[in-house]
């Protein structure tokens, strides 16, 4: 059951302090835009810091990218746009009150998660082994036959790498722990035709974690 009381008018399953359904819409999605405008601002700073470190080193990055494997990170890119693909389906099932295919769609897209969370641990993993991590950390002084420089700022590359995709990996097991959600409530029978703003919401939320992939890989990985 729902955690809040809700009334119907005109068709329209809403909480009882909004007027329509619809109202409740328009509120939930200027809210949601609120917050992707704090995401952006976040994810933002570290693309401007990439930006400028990048323009201060661009030899170093050239050099450092080729470590990463653009293979596993266009495979993820490639998960990442049938997970988008996949939530889409599910806000239509959501729209149309079919509960099987919500959970169906919901549940591809939470499988598609997790295949991007195990390449990125096969990443992660290999970056650990060879030494390739942030700051003062990182061991893997022989990557590089060329300037010396190249090696003594290759950790500043790993740092930024580290940061922005880990953080991008947190923001995809929060719409995992989101779906999670929505397939509860799904089971509930709590969505209909007038009433889907949860799944068009984390919908929303979802297109953004994939926006900001689609940023990262050509920036990160294609660099060199």
């Amino acid at each position: 059951m729902s955690t809040h009381a809700t009334t119907k008018s005109g068709g329209y399953q809403h909480a009882h302090h909004f007027s329509s359904g619809l109202a409740e819409f328009e509120a939930a999605k200027q809210g949601m835009w609120l917050f992707m405008v704090t995401e952006v601002l976040m994810f933002g700073g570290l693309f401007v810091a990439y930006a400028m470190f990048r323009s201060m080193y661009p030899e170093m990055f050239n050099e450092a990218s080729k470590l990463l494997s653009w293979k596993l990170g266009a495979t993820n890119t490639v998960i990442l746009l049938l997970s988008s693909w996949t939530m889409v389906r599910a806000v239509t099932a959501a729209q149309r009150k079919n509960k099987e295919s919500i959970l169906l769609w919901l549940a591809f897209t939470f499988l598609f998660s997790c295949g991007f969370l195990v390449v990125k641990y096969f990443e992660y993993t290999a970056k650990i082994h060879h030494g390739l991590l942030p700051a003062g950390f990182f061991t893997a002084t022989d990557f590089a036959q060329s300037a010396t420089q190249v090696v003594e700022k290759a950790p500043l590359f790993f740092s930024l790498y580290f940061v922005m995709t880990g953080l991008h990996a947190f923001h995809v097991i929060v719409g995992m722990g989101l779906m999670i959600w929505l397939a509860k409530r799904a089971i509930n029978d709590e969505f209909s035709t007038g009433y889907f703003t949860p799944v068009e919401l984390v919908g929303f939320y979802w297109h953004f974690v994939d926006m900001v992939w689609i940023f990262l890989f050509p920036l990160m990985y294609l660099v060199g």
